[in-house]
């Protein structure tokens, strides 16, 4: 029987989808449940998975094609005996005469499928080189985007035959990159393969290296490189920065440099994580009605009460216990006294959310992102840590998934790690509100008619005027305030 491979229904603010990568090849036997296609929206990836076993026996959309809601992208033939799809004769033999080891299968390596809103991407790092051994799952490329850092691994053990999309280029989803052999080491690979292995090539930096090199200031040849042959990875760059080093001088490869007598300008290409930044920062700043309210806060109960608990907590728990937990728990509670503030504007729709998942700015070497703490109503103190701590090291490894970015109801930044005293956050849309939290400073305050020396943080609420009146921003700034000063009411729900 012939089923109809479908695009997935998408969500509601999702026009379409691209085809990013097929997994499998007309004629390939599939099983139940196997990922044939991965198809990439501006939000999410979705795998489409075969509905029985059987054979793939046409595939209408190729891998880059913009694709609908329940649009039908491949025909499928139930069974495991089915035969090969007599309907792409040309494309199966194309794929067979692809060049192939010393034994073993023939593979394209392609671009994911890319989320609804991201339109390309660029190839950042081959980690293999043609002819190299593979072992199965191996990462071969990281391919960049405006959000999230793709890997693809190796398919099975094997070889790649061929590099068809170098370091730099822009590619689209499921476009093919490189072609790899299942099984033994290939042989000798094409001219451009050749090319692709050659030894200059070793100690060529990656464009994203490169820009991170020129970001930072750095020289490659003092950074020690752990890529193949000895090549500079940005795992290598980001640990340099760590490292309490003096800062070089900035590499020449690293960007042009304009001589201006005895002073000198470099120009550096933005990343493709900075030119969404700019974008969505102005596109906030144009489109809503955006205000700042402030308050403060005595921060000596919390400190006084981690001070007490710190240790059985970590002892406990496994994890240190932080202020985070204590704002993420503040705003959750707030959130619920407030529901214009965990709202949003659709058209000319308000819709509220009757759940709370919040976004927690975390800064990367790539730029700052916000990945999303989910179902904090349900999340114990401990859970929050966890939660916060689990996608602050995706962050900074680079390992964000689109589930890690995509929704968020509120968002929460906290720039009293770098040591701002205030600030006035811009909205992350959709959403209507953002908090700022900034660094605790002892000062001296006035408390029952006496000057006392507090630690005071100041809080900073910016929120979108046209859903939220200023009673509502106001005390729903108060309500974190008194959770904070008091945060016995964050347990007793008082």
């Amino acid at each position: 029987m012939t089923i109809e491979i479908k695009v997935p229904v998408l969500p509601e603010s999702v026009a379409d989808a691209s085809i990013a990568t097929w997994h499998v090849k007309v004629g390939d036997k599939v099983s139940r449940d196997q990922n044939l296609v991965d198809i990439e929206t501006d939000k999410v990836v979705l795998e489409v998975v075969a509905p029985a076993d059987g054979v793939i026996s046409e595939i209408l959309q190729a891998e880059g094609e913009t694709v609908l809601g329940e649009q039908t992208i491949a025909n499928f033939e139930e069974g495991a005996g089915a035969s090969a799809g007599a309907a792409a004769p040309a494309q199966a033999s194309e794929q067979t005469s692809q060049p192939s080891g010393n034994k073993g299968e023939s593979v394209e390596i392609k671009v994911p499928v890319l989320p609804e809103s991201v339109a390309d991407a660029t190839i950042a790092t081959w980690h293999v080189k043609p002819g190299e051994a593979i072992s199965r799952d191996q990462n071969l490329v990281d391919i960049e985007t405006d959000k999230v850092v793709l890997e693809v691994v190796a398919p099975a053990d094997g070889s790649l035959s061929e590099i068809l999309a170098p370091e730099g280029e822009t590619v689209t989803g499921e476009q093919v990159i490189a072609n790899f052999v299942a099984g033994s080491v290939a042989s000798a690979a094409p001219a451009t393969a050749a090319t692709e292995a050659s030894s200059d090539e070793n100690d060529a930096l990656s464009p994203s290296v490169r820009r991170l090199l020129a970001e930072k200031g750095l020289d490659a040849s003092n950074i020690k490189g752990t890529g193949k042959g000895g090549r500079v990875t940005k795992e290598d760059v980001e640990k340099s920065l760590q490292a309490p080093a003096s800062k070089p001088a900035a590499s020449s490869e690293a960007a042009p440099v304009v001589a201006l007598g005895n002073r000198t300008e470099k120009r550096v290409p933005m990343t493709r994580l900075r030119k969404t930044i700019a974008t969505r920062l102005l596109e906030a700043k144009n489109s809503t009605a955006m205000l700042t309210t402030f308050n403060e806060v005595n921060m000596k109960p919390i400190m006084d009460l981690r001070k007490q608990y710190q240790e059985s907590f970590e002892k406990r728990h496994g994890i240190r216990l932080g202020f985070m937990s204590f704002y993420v728990k503040a705003v959750t509670e707030a959130l619920k006294r407030f529901p214009e503030v965990n709202a949003s504007i659709d058209g000319d729709d308000i819709c509220y959310h009757n759940y709370f998942d919040i976004s927690i700015a975390v800064s990367t070497p790539r730029g700052l992102v916000t990945p999303v703490l989910k179902d904090t109503d349900a999340l114990g103190m401990a859970g929050i840590e966890g939660g916060i701590r689990e996608l602050a090291l995706k962050g900074r490894d680079g390992k964000l998934s689109m589930a890690d970015m995509q929704g968020g109801n509120f968002t929460i930044t906290n720039g009293g790690v770098f040591g701002s005293l205030m600030s006035t956050p811009i909205l992350n849309l959709p959403q209507s509100a953002i908090l700022g939290m900034h660094k605790i400073q002892d000062r001296p305050m006035a408390v029952n008619g006496k000057v006392e020396i507090l630690p005071m943080m100041y809080l900073a609420l910016s929120y979108d005027h046209r859903i939220i009146d200023g009673k509502e921003s106001v005390g729903f700034l108060v309500t974190i305030k008194e959770m904070l000063e008091d945060p016995t009411r964050l347990l007793l729900d008082v």
